[in-house]
């Protein structure tokens, strides 16, 4: 899959399908989810500055995503033993999915060229993608900033619900 363009999904959209193992071992798929509203976070990192402060808001507020009936799942490239770790060290309450081929990403268009200090390098820009129980797009946010996100996708909840 070379190339630039990047392939992106949009509201409206069938939710790619998915099926990675998760931080308590279990193996998680889209279909086990049907039913229900998924939040799906893509994050670049466990434990770094920015992937803490957005789990951690999403961790603040996850009982109030729990009451507009959505459950919350990360996803990042990062081992099964990362998450576990980022998980007990911050008291994350919601499921963080491996994905470490990044195909995941690739499959919501999030797997994208990047460049720090002047260096370029494949990685996962931060995005949410709101699931509905039918397995369909409603919300898809890009290049989101993590201080405030959760926040925000709370309210994009609750206008669409």
């Amino acid at each position: 899959m070379g190339g630039s363009v990047v392939s992106r999904v949009s509201p409206g959209d069938p939710a790619p399908d998915f099926s990675l193992e998760a931080d308590d071992g279990s193996t998680i798929a889209l279909s086990d989810l049907s039913g229900n509203r998924i939040v799906l976070y893509f994050y670049p990192k466990d434990d770094t500055s920015g992937c803490t402060t957005e789990a951690c808001d999403f961790r603040d507020l996850e009982p109030d995503f729990s009451g507009a009936g959505a459950r919350i799942i990360g996803v990042s490239p990062d081992s099964i033993a990362s998450h576990v770790t980022f998980r007990d060290k911050h008291d994350l309450p919601f499921t963080l999915l491996s994905d470490p081929d990044h195909a995941l990403a690739e499959a919501f268009g999030v797997w994208v060229k990047k460049k720090m200090y002047g260096r370029e390098y494949m990685g996962v820009e931060r995005s949410t993608f709101v699931i509905s129980a039918d397995g369909t797009i409603e919300k898809a946010l890009y290049k989101v900033r993590p201080k405030g996100h959760a926040a925000t996708v709370l309210e994009e909840l609750a206008s669409s619900a």
